[in-house]
């Protein structure tokens, strides 16, 4: 079985960071002429997925804008997670789940269990109900050969209060912040001698428009984490800022945008793919 980390590093090589988000917002679906219906998702999905095939090496659909039309919203996602993991593409399902006990356990089998409707090869997760509760999810996508993304440092700015905030369990080192926390408890999974020298199944979420070491993410803390990185492109963050955004773990960065690739249209959308791609891998588009 090829681990997350193996299949994630050959995306890399291949393709570059560039990491495209399917994200069927309402003006979007308007502006390609799709009806805001589960056919319209299924459309713009794999709409997607098409022009992203062979240009990328990782797609993510926000499970948002589809969970949003119900079943007929599920339906549509179903076969675009289908589709995507079919045509070669590294699937991140961006759900940020979090919970306890069973109920995470549940939302672990839905996203990454073999066989599952919604089986992507890795989700996003919320720590904030203790990083503890993700030890079953974090387990099974190990065993699985799936990832997870745990919230750490996240892009949008309201987030920071808490992120940076100082923990109080004694069993922290002083001056230890949640993000750093969450990055310390959920690193024995990837301190497996299984992935040692690669990248391990989990990952953080570290934005890409937040100081890094503001939040105490260190790179000794992310040695070996895969990192999706939110906020490139119509954040503001730029492919040439990767480097000193994330230093000596740069390689291990998911670049992702979305509204930047999105808005070129159903027409424009393959050219804007190449095009971002290759700035991430230091290229001039011709």
């Amino acid at each position: 079985m090829t681990g997350f980390g193996e299949r994630l590093t050959a995306a890399f090589a291949q393709h570059g960071p560039l990491c495209v988000g399917i994200d069927p917002h309402a003006h979007l679906l308007a502006e390609w002429g799709l009806d805001a219906s589960g056919a319209g998702l299924r459309e713009f999905g794999l709409r997607v997925v098409d022009a992203a095939a062979g240009r990328v090496g990782i797609v993510k659909p926000q499970v948002a804008f589809f969970e949003r039309f119900g079943s007929a919203g599920f339906a549509a996602l179903e076969d675009v997670l289908a589709a995507a993991r079919a045509a070669g593409l590294v699937v991140i399902a961006d759900a940020k789940r979090g919970d306890i006990g069973s109920t995470m356990d549940g939302y672990a089998e839905a996203w990454l269990a073999e066989g599952s409707p919604l089986e992507a090869d890795a989700v996003t997760v919320s720590p904030y109900l203790g990083p503890e509760s993700l030890r079953g999810t974090l387990t099974l996508a190990a065993r699985g050969g799936k990832g997870v993304f745990v919230l750490a440092a996240t892009s949008n700015p309201e987030a920071a209060a808490l992120q940076t905030a100082q923990t109080t369990d004694v069993a922290a080192a002083d001056g230890e912040t949640v993000a750093a926390r969450v990055a310390r408890d959920i690193a024995w999974v990837n301190g497996s001698t299984a992935f040692a020298g690669g990248l391990g199944p989990v990952g953080l979420v570290v934005g890409a428009t937040v100081d890094r070491l503001e939040f105490g993410l260190t790179d000794e803390l992310l040695r070996g984490a895969p990192i999706l990185a939110p906020g490139f492109g119509a954040q503001g963050a730029e492919p040439a800022d990767l480097p000193e955004l994330f230093g000596a773990v740069a390689p291990n960065v998911v670049a992702s945008e979305s509204r930047s690739i999105l808005s070129a249209g159903p027409d424009g959308l393959a050219m804007r793919i190449e095009e971002r791609a290759a700035l991430y891998r230091g290229e001039s588009h011709g």
